[in-house]
């Protein structure tokens, strides 16, 4: 006799997960700001994270942050029982899941945002017309400002303009990597979890149904 399923994941859930997916990976492995595939894949990553934010106020009962952000304690405590080989099961998010969403979808708007900004300083996409700058002071720009006095209008320099433009590629960048060890990280906790509660979340991922038994 087969278990009975509850649906758990909604559409917009599951959707979005998949299209996060396949958006991130294609802006990771075509990572180049000139790339059109990189950027028009970095916008569709950044309007996905948008709307997950959004819809964990106003979507399902699983899809809302308020049913998977548990307490740091209770974060503790299940990562203690998953080390012992019988963690509790829970029909969403797990406590250590719930946190890795919230990590992986700032890390990925970090990311996204960088990215923009990166394309703002060759003037190009929403941020070029209020791209901040930042003045990166070493001794050779010290005494040139003392030789040179700039209005406040004035263009910045070609080497200044290149080490902001580095300065935001390496934020980008790190976080760019830093999501890549967070997804890691999260492939792990599925697998482990999958086999300990003996489910496969990847496929409850894609059908939104999970098994009703011993649910929590």
């Amino acid at each position: 006799m087969e278990n009975q399923t509850v649906r758990v994941w909604d559409l917009p859930v599951r959707v979005f997960h998949w299209s996060l997916v396949a958006g991130f990976t294609l802006a990771y492995f075509t990572g180049d700001e000139d790339n059109q595939l990189h950027i028009y894949s970095g916008y569709v990553v950044l309007g996905l994270v948008l709307f997950r934010v959004l819809w964990g106020f106003i979507g399902s009962r699983h899809a809302r942050f308020r049913d998977f952000i548990y307490s740091p304690g209770s974060v503790v405590e299940y990562l203690k029982r998953l080390g012992s080989g019988s963690p509790q099961r829970y029909l969403g998010h797990t406590p250590a899941g719930g946190w890795m969403i919230l990590a992986l979808l700032a890390s990925l708007l970090a990311t996204s945002v960088t990215g923009l900004q990166v394309y703002a300083l060759e003037g190009k996409g929403p941020l070029a017309a209020n791209a901040p700058s930042i003045t990166l002071i070493t001794p050779a720009s010290a005494d040139e400002d003392e030789d040179h006095e700039r209005g406040p209008d004035a263009a910045p320099g070609e080497q200044e303009h290149e080490s902001q433009e580095a300065f935001w590629e390496d934020i980008h960048e790190f976080f760019a990597n830093l999501t890549i060890l967070l997804v890691v990280l999260h492939i792990a906790g599925v697998v482990v979890t999958s086999r300990l509660h003996q489910e496969n979340l990847v496929k409850a991922m894609i059908t939104g149904r999970k098994d009703a038994d011993g649910q929590a």
